[in-house]
């Protein structure tokens, strides 16, 4: 994605995202990514999440992540697979993938060109951050809930979230001009 694109809309509260569209599909390159980037979505009620794993992750770290469902009843489908499914990709989505300019991680930015692939054929994508280092980003206003989640959801985890905070306190959602 070249850097002359603009951000036209930051997604910084839950009530702005509702279930307009059919899904809201989380793609999430590690388990854990889910809930670090997209808290804030998880947690309204009025949308059902289908949250797509797509890279290998740690087989301790899976397990984890089927516990997510016993804590977010609302999460409707957690799906392990290296592409998204046909069924998904349509009009009626809206996609959230790891923002591909930002993250350092080459399994999130490799994810996210694939959500830039998706936008550019028009579908409704739009990118969150794990690392926080991007100039969007916004305090999560029930920080203590979210690090409760994490430590509930992924144990093996939990020294991240007491040796950087930034996992817990911010996010980073936007969507790009069409």
């Amino acid at each position: 994605m070249s850097d002359e694109k603009k951000v036209v809309e930051l997604v910084v509260s839950n009530p702005e995202v509702k279930q307009q569209k059919s899904e809201i599909i989380i793609v999430a390159p590690h388990c854990d990514d889910e809930i670090i980037g997209c808290y804030e979505i998880l947690m309204n009620k009025e949308i059902s999440p289908i949250i797509i794993y797509t890279e290998d992750t740690p087989n301790e770290r899976r397990q984890e992540s089927l516990k997510l469902k016993t804590f977010l009843s609302n999460v409707k489908i957690q799906l392990f697979a290296r592409h998204i499914p046909e069924a998904f990709l349509n009009q009626d989505s809206i996609f959230y993938f790891p923002d591909p300019i930002h993250e350092f991680h080459p399994d999130h930015r490799k994810v996210g060109y694939r959500g830039e692939e998706l936008y550019r054929r028009g579908l409704d994508v739009r990118f969150y951050s794990v690392q926080m280092n991007v100039s969007w980003i916004h305090e999560v206003k029930n920080w203590k809930d979210k690090k409760r989640l994490l430590d509930k959801v992924y144990p093996s985890q939990k020294g991240l979230w007491s040796s950087d905070l930034k996992y817990v306190l911010f996010e980073a959602r936007y969507k790009w001009e069409k």
